[in-house]
């Protein structure tokens, strides 16, 4: 069963254990830009914290761009071989998601491979809130349909096109005096 790493942004505290243990397992060193997973914060209001960490792309643009095949998928899990890296970068500017970095005292680019062989990745094992959770791929699926549903919750309104008119349609209109009349306007 394959295993992949879920992010929840809403879950994310900032505090940015999840780089420190994965610079402490992979490179031995407690340097937070030598991590394979970074903590993106966007301001300034909402403050909204992402960890931003590579999605083992089942057709990793990544691993097309390597101009010397490095970069290879084994087992669902996509993976640098530092012997045949030339450290062109071409895969950090392929990744769709930014899931790529580079550090200049380094001559192969950092990407997540589940933390090797052990598949325990220690983001998700030291992350305090679970903002980064181990789950097994079929559960995303699921969660990503109840997502999308639970979108649909906090909408109060979308607009829709209809035989050429603009129209919208009003959810959730909680607001005293708008009770269920008019929940369609043009």
């Amino acid at each position: 069963m394959r295993m992949k790493l879920a992010v929840v942004p809403e879950k994310c505290s900032g505090c940015r254990l999840c780089e420190i243990a994965c610079a402490v397992h992979r490179e031995g060193v407690n340097n937070p830009k030598k991590a394979r997973i970074r903590v993106t914060t966007v301001y300034p209001h909402p403050v909204v914290r992402m960890p931003v960490v590579c999605s083992q792309c089942v057709d990793a643009k990544c691993m097309a761009a390597c101009p010397t095949n490095a970069i290879y998928n084994k087992d669902g899990v996509v993976q640098i071989n530092k012997d045949d890296c030339i450290g062109c970068h071409a895969c950090v500017d392929a990744c769709p998601f930014g899931a790529m970095y580079v550090h200049g005292d380094l001559e192969t680019p950092l990407k997540c491979d589940l933390c090797g062989n052990n598949g325990d990745p220690q983001c998700a094992k030291m992350c305090p809130t679970e903002a980064i959770v181990f789950l097994p791929e079929h559960v995303f699926g699921q969660a990503h349909r109840l997502s999308n549903v639970l979108s649909y919750a906090h909408m109060k309104e979308i607009e829709y096109m209809e035989k050429g008119e603009r129209k919208r349609l009003r959810y959730a209109d909680n607001e005293p005096g708008n009770e269920l009349k008019g929940n369609q306007q043009k």
